[in-house]
């Protein structure tokens, strides 16, 4: 699998993926501020909050970092959700694998600027309401919805369009929520699906994703987990 498919020359890709390019790929070309995003390493230039509402949530991702590891993005994925849901202005995000609540609250930053909702998907009930604490101690619990249960099932509740897709839970499935979704994401919105290199999903979900005329792929952090950027051509 190649680091990156394609730039191509779509507008959205152009205007928004490259820079995503350059930053989350910086640590690995040596630039100054980045160390490698490996789990629990610190990052040299920390994230700066413009107001109280945005250290409020900070410290809850640093607290969730100090603490055990819960198949969490890493903190350079994370941040990337966040450039983009600014971005793209995001009024509608859907994740499926909210975990402890850790990329959601990534999310949420970008949330905050655009005025949008999060709805993230969850089996374990154990582990949502952990994301449920989470979420209140940030000051975010207004923004996100979360629902329990199997998401292959839980997602056909869903009817508004996504304009950002978040997929990061059994790879198996990557496929199947791709299939399930894509119908809903908007014309120049993004999927994004975390572990592309380790544990990767399946064959037939990278085709899918790479093959499509639809849709434009590039693959990011790959010599780390990997994070797949997919936009919605038309």
């Amino acid at each position: 699998m190649k680091m990156i498919k394609s730039f191509g020359v779509f507008p959205l890709v152009t205007a928004l993926a490259i820079p995503a390019i350059v930053f989350s790929l910086s640590w690995s070309w040596g630039m100054p501020g980045f160390v490698s995003p490996a789990w629990g390493k610190d990052i040299e230039n920390p994230p700066l909050a413009k107001n109280e509402a945005e250290k409020r949530i900070l410290r809850v991702l640093e607290d969730i970092r100090k603490g055990p590891w819960m198949m969490n993005v890493d903190p350079l994925h994370g941040r990337l959700l966040r450039i983009l849901t600014e971005a793209v202005n995001a009024k509608n995000v859907v994740e499926i694998g909210a975990s402890n609540g850790y990329s959601a609250l990534w999310i949420c930053l970008g949330l905050q600027a655009t005025g949008g909702r999060l709805t993230t998907h969850e089996i374990d009930p154990q582990v949502a309401k952990l994301a449920r604490e989470n979420f209140k101690q940030a000051g975010v619990d207004h923004l996100v919805t979360v629902v329990l249960g199997d998401a292959h099932q839980t997602v056909a509740r869903l009817q508004e369009p996504i304009d950002i897709l978040f997929i990061d839970a059994d790879k198996p499935g990557y496929l199947d929520y791709l299939n399930k979704l894509l119908p809903l994401v908007r014309p120049g919105g993004l999927i994004l699906a975390d572990n592309m290199a380790r544990p990767a999903p399946s064959r037939d979900f990278i085709q899918a994703i790479t093959t499509n005329p639809g849709l434009e792929t590039i693959f990011l952090n790959m010599e780390s987990t990997g994070i797949g950027l997919t936009v919605k051509k038309h």
